[in-house]
């Protein structure tokens, strides 16, 4: 469905986890559709979800948030949080439109927050935007998720190693541009783009763009969701 992604390179393995069989099947079917994914395994709860994980290391697990044994929250950290050795992508999907959700799968280590509401294709594109390392949030979401990243601490200047022009990605990346924008807005390529987020995460020492967004909100960096500096 995605004009991104390799059709002809090695298919993205994927891990469902979610404790009803209705929800699994038909993440299954939708995702098993994409000549580019394939469904490796499937857990009925969050223990089984780790255990399966680290033997059979899927490139992205679908976790969903409340589960017998382990919740999807602990899961999330459990192979993907900080401290994590070789932590495995995961993306967290939901019926519960919960901010403190997204919040703390997200800082728990989760490169993607869905609500099962979100569509098939924001689906499919969440698990490819994990798949190469970058995150996925869904719409209804991320307006809400950036304030209240942004309230954690303090605006405030903090120093930091990055040149003008990344600076610029990252405002338009903290007001939720996606790449194909910030390529139109700064009249760059998206090769362009593309190297300049890398360098960024290099240089912030952070995973993706989300907290990307979040270091910009919190250093005072972006003042107005709406208006992005130019």
């Amino acid at each position: 469905m995605s004009g991104d992604s390799d059709r002809n390179g090695p298919r993205t393995r994927v891990l469902i986890a979610d404790d009803q069989e209705m929800v699994r099947t038909g993440f299954r079917l939708i995702l098993d559709t994409q000549p580019d994914l394939e469904v490796i395994g499937e857990a009925a709860d969050g223990a089984e979800c780790v255990e399966l994980a680290r033997r059979m290391r899927p490139d992205v697990c679908l976790v969903d948030i409340r589960m017998p044994r382990l919740d999807g929250l602990e899961v999330t950290r459990a192979l993907a949080g900080p401290g994590v050795v070789d932590p495995i992508r995961v993306v967290v999907v939901t019926t519960f439109d919960q901010d403190d959700y997204a919040y703390t799968a997200l800082r728990n280590g989760a490169c993607g927050f869905l609500l099962k509401d979100a569509g098939s294709t924001l689906l499919i594109e969440a698990v490819r935007s994990a798949a190469r390392g970058d995150a996925l949030i869904s719409p209804a979401v991320t307006v809400r998720l950036l304030k209240h990243l942004a309230g954690q601490h303090p605006p405030e200047a903090v120093p930091h190693p990055l040149s003008e022009r990344e600076l610029d990605v990252v405002r338009l990346v903290a007001v939720g541009r996606t790449n194909q924008e910030v390529c139109s807005e700064l009249f760059v390529s998206l090769g362009t783009v593309k190297t300049h987020l890398a360098n960024i995460k290099d240089k912030l020492g952070v995973r993706n763009r989300v907290e990307i967004a979040a270091w910009a909100w919190d250093s005072g960096l972006v003042h107005d969701r709406q208006t992005p500096p130019a």
